[in-house]
């Protein structure tokens, strides 16, 4: 299957400049052929990969600095538009812009490419122009086989990205069977199962907030373009940083622990995107609890909610497990145990005690993954059992009977095959 392997580059002086130099090309040519490409559609035509890809090999003889920076990475940066125009349309493809966006570029033949390993923790790889790149080998890459490498800065360190095969197949069938688990996700408690586990932890310390908040301040009274603006800005930087990569190792690690146990996950079908849109309005219709909504927003991006999602399904591919998206309304209010839904429920954010059956005080994230698990049992019910690495088969008639006495099973029973 194919996987992508990252670790930390050590540039020297020359390389990362070089390296700078060809994010910057790469901007370059991806805002020209974005222009281009929105130039056509105003008149009514379609512009795709192959007369850019010309025009880009004619422009080189104009312009010598294109010449600088390795062909391939051009013409790949030519094909990740033609792919993002396709995927999402001309008009819904952003700039790149040298403020905001981190460098970031491929080099695709992996197959021409060396890896060495130099000692215990350090390897080195040969790329076209930036020659022998040293980097922190946390893992080896024996008997993967590279098919293409990326080198991007995240918060200041630069990375470089394998994407390989390691040969390992797709299970048929998980090595658990007859297991499953309901996922809730929370803006208090980032993961809960149906099972009574509470997953999470504090991806920023108080410390490191009191930190941010100076930076912030100081970033914002420093005058423009001046050093100490950019000190600020580099260990601003730094400091998200390190929260995203400790969200993205808990991320890995709760997908992992769920996959590995358990043969069917249920979770939320959450529209992360639509969910965290800012309330603000505009002049004439002016939003209302914009700070309410604010803060709710940072609550679900800081839990990285849909990174749980992707990791959940990236893992889900050698485990066999089958991840099941079931919709998310009254999830929160309904009793696991009774089934009635009423608001008044809900004691508090965190209490869960039911006013028809009493059931309860159970935790409320508990509860909904409760309800999580009996949604994702009674869709599986009426379908095909699992085929390679939770490919779900076709919808299989079964009478609304067969449905309703799922939810009357055990917490972690699953359909019989």
């Amino acid at each position: 299957m194919l996987t992508g392997r990252r670790f930390r580059v050590e540039f020297t002086g020359e390389q990362e400049m070089f390296a700078e130099r060809i994010g910057s090309v790469c901007r370059a040519v991806w805002n020209t052929g974005l222009e281009q490409r929105r130039e056509y559609r105003r008149g009514g035509a379609w512009m795709n990969y192959g007369p850019q890809a010309r025009e880009l090999a004619e422009a080189k003889t104009e312009h010598p600095w294109l010449k600088d920076v390795p062909g391939h990475c051009l013409q790949q940066t030519l094909m990740d538009l033609d792919k993002a125009c396709r995927t999402h349309g001309t008009w819904k493809v952003r700039w790149r812009s040298g403020r905001w966006w981190s460098p970031a570029f491929r080099f695709p033949e992996g197959s021409k490419m060396v890896v060495e390993k130099l000692n215990r923790r350090h390897g080195r790889v040969k790329l076209p122009k930036l020659g022998w790149v040293k980097f922190r080998m946390s893992r080896f890459l024996d008997g993967e086989v590279i098919r293409s490498a990326t080198i991007s800065r995240d918060g200041g360190a630069w990375f470089v990205s394998f994407l390989v095969d390691d040969g390992r197949q797709a299970p048929s069938a998980h090595s658990v069977p007859g297991t499953a688990v309901g996922v809730d996700r929370g803006v208090v408690v980032a993961v809960a199962t149906s099972d009574g586990q509470l997953l999470d932890r504090e991806f920023v310390t108080a410390g490191e907030r009191r930190r941010a908040l100076v930076l912030q301040r100081r970033l914002s009274r420093s005058a423009k373009r001046g050093r100490n603006r950019d000190k600020a800005r580099a260990a601003l930087t730094g400091l998200r940083a390190r929260e995203r990569h400790r969200r993205t190792d808990f991320c890995a690690q709760s997908a992992h622990r769920l996959t590995v146990g358990n043969a069917l996950v249920a979770v939320e079908d959450l529209k992360t995107k639509q969910m965290t849109r800012s309330a603000k309005g505009t002049l004439n219709q002016p939003g209302r609890n914009v700070a309410a909504k604010s803060g709710l927003n940072r609550a679900i991006l800081g839990k990285g909610w849909h990174q749980f999602s992707l990791a959940l399904q990236s893992a889900s591919r050698y485990t066999g497990t089958l991840v099941v998206k079931v919709p998310a309304a009254y999830t929160s209010q309904r009793c696991s145990a009774c089934g009635q839904v009423d608001p008044k429920s809900r004691e508090s954010q965190a209490v869960f005690r039911c006013t028809s059956c009493h059931y309860g005080p159970v935790h409320a994230d508990v509860n909904a993954a409760v309800n999580i698990l009996a949604a994702g049992l009674a869709v599986t019910a009426c379908r095909e059992p699992t085929t390679p690495a939770g490919v779900v088969g076709p919808l299989k008639q079964e009478p609304a009977g067969n449905r309703e006495e799922l939810l009357l099973q055990p917490r972690n029973a699953a359909p019989a095959a």
